[in-house]
């Protein structure tokens, strides 16, 4: 049976759950559930702190798990990451006093709060500078304020929080991370049909169907516009001088797709969800 670590809370728990109930899998019910199995699909699902993740899967007692890349990196386990999950994302950047810092070798010999040591000390240790790292859980922001640091490394979106702080950000991005599923590196039976449903999912939901009447005389334009993923399905129709084409189109793109096709003299343009796909 395959094991599989789900993070309990957080920014990641409930999009990870939902991608597993996408891909077909059976989770908990209950939010207060740690372990629960799915035996339809000969998987247990061990729900866990996202922190703690990778060092469940990097010491073999579990065999897969979502995660963040940041905490992955940040643990130092020898899980590795098999496939990036498109949902999670979230930018690390190193912020100071406005006016402090405008470059990265200035941290040398100086004080860097952060709640990921192992990221940031690794990113320090590759661009060769030295820094004292003053771990802290959770928001970072008052660390200059209070004394205790120099300037801080941590997530940033907007950055209006740092700015709020009295930070401003400098120097190179410490990593763009994002979620991602990471193995023990053993054999699992199970871990490829997970890959291959997960990235079903992922498919799925960057596609839509696309369905369309075009004239035979029009064809090739139409589909120029709509290659699909390996060709487009061209089916006859009644009238001998028309074809029906269905094709996968990113969904990003439906209407800036539907419109060239309408161009072209495409009709009767329908547009439909992806719920699974295998490619």
């Amino acid at each position: 049976m395959l094991k599989i670590a789900v993070p309990n809370k957080g920014s990641l728990s409930e999009t990870a759950a939902q991608m597993l109930a996408e891909a077909g899998y059976h989770g908990r019910r209950d939010p207060r559930e740690l372990v629960t199995a799915d035996p339809t699909n000969n998987v247990e699902f061990f729900y866990l702190r996202p922190r703690d993740i990778a060092t469940y899967v990097g010491s073999g007692a579990l065999d897969v798990g979502i995660t963040g890349r940041d905490l992955l990196l940040d643990s130092e386990s020898p899980a590795t990451e098999v496939a990036e999950l498109d949902f999670g994302g979230s930018t690390f950047r190193f912020a100071a006093p406005a006016g402090e810092f405008s470059e990265l070798h200035q941290l040398q010999g100086r004080r860097v709060a952060t709640s990921y040591p192992g990221l940031v000390g690794a990113f320090l240790a590759q661009t060769n500078v030295t820094a004292t790292l003053v771990k802290l859980d959770g928001a970072v922001e008052s660390a200059v304020r209070l004394g205790v640091a120099d300037a801080v490394a941590d997530v940033v979106s907007t950055g209006s929080t740092l700015r709020k702080a009295g930070l401003e950000i400098f120097g190179p991005v410490i990593l763009q991370s994002t979620a991602v599923l990471i193995s023990s590196g053993a054999q699992s039976a199970g871990a490829d049909t997970l890959l291959r449903r997960l990235q079903g999912v992922l498919v799925a939901r960057q596609y839509v169907l696309m369905d369309y009447d075009v004239p035979r005389a029009h064809l090739d334009a139409a589909t120029a516009i709509t290659p699909g993923i390996e060709s487009p399905t061209i089916s006859p129709l009644a009238d001998p001088d028309w074809v029906a084409v269905r094709s996968m189109v990113p969904r990003a793109e439906t209407n800036l797709v539907m419109d060239s096709l309408w161009e072209v003299g495409a009709r009767a343009i329908l547009v439909s969800p992806i719920h699974a796909a295998r490619l």
